[in-house]
């Protein structure tokens, strides 16, 4: 069965009681993108596996991002493309922020321009990763909704956030 939500979660893959794991449990057309490596990530060969992860999928697939992944996402979008009908961008970090991977390869130019598919991006105010002033301007010039969920972390397992039913309404709300 093709996934109508792509689950792609960034650096380490989401462990087992990540929201994005958990969702994929609970949702049988919900489905990972797969990466070759997960510890050692690359910009462009993960672009290359969400674009044939999305081209496998349903017509009007949703992706739903964690952290690096978003940027995946952003460098997919700027580049010609299987079209989706939304994209749930979660906890974007800088990449040249004192925090960023090292282990993270061709990361450190994000593009700025405007998705060809409906976005929200969350973001939390205390995530270590980043700032709200960064992610404010990456969702005005990717043309997404923004959603500030306050002190949340780097909004993963280490949030407490379990299921994330917050979240999941989102996505309900993008695949509408």
């Amino acid at each position: 069965m093709s996934a109508s939500v792509l689950i792609f979660p960034g650096i380490g893959n989401s462990g087992p009681q990540h929201w994005q794991s958990l969702w994929e449990q609970a949702n049988p057309d919900f489905e990972r993108v797969q990466q070759r490596d997960w510890d050692y990530p690359d910009c462009g060969e993960w672009a290359v596996n969400l674009e044939g992860a999305v081209a496998n999928a349903k017509p009007n697939a949703v992706i739903v991002a964690h952290s690096l992944a978003c940027l995946v996402v952003a460098l997919w979008a700027s580049k010609r493309h299987t079209p989706i009908k939304a994209a749930l961008l979660v906890a974007v970090p800088n990449p040249i922020g004192p925090n960023f991977p090292k282990e993270a390869a061709g990361f450190l130019s994000t593009p700025e321009q405007r998705f060809d598919f409906r976005s929200i991006v969350v973001a939390s105010t205390d995530d270590p990763y980043t700032t709200l002033e960064h992610t404010s301007h990456l969702a005005s010039v990717w043309g997404s909704e923004l959603v500030n969920i306050g002190n949340r972390g780097h909004i993963n397992t280490n949030s407490g956030l379990g299921a994330w039913l917050e979240g999941y309404e989102l996505v309900t709300k993008l695949r509408s």
